[in-house]
């Protein structure tokens, strides 16, 4: 099946993208100053951290989806 192999390329995008986006808000944080420098740093962690397991989640997810409805397919075939 081509679908789960999408998926994994879609969940490594996915990682890439939550990574860099967490260190661009660290960065912008840093750039504004203040008081912004603490809550851009915390959400650039939460986001690096968090993103990439929230992204897994999701890919896992729809990947038992399509198992499941490869294992359906074959028990209406059986029938």
């Amino acid at each position: 099946m081509i679908t789960p192999f999408i998926i994994r390329i879609l969940f490594l995008i996915g990682v890439v993208v939550c990574v860099i986006m967490g260190i661009v808000t660290i960065g912008v944080g840093i750039y504004a100053g203040g008081d912004a420098i603490w809550v851009a740093l915390l959400t650039g962690i939460g986001t690096i951290v968090g993103g990439p397991i929230v992204c897994r989640i999701y890919a896992e997810l729809l990947i038992i989806l399509f198992q499941i409805h490869a294992e359906l397919k074959q028990m209406n075939n059986r029938e």
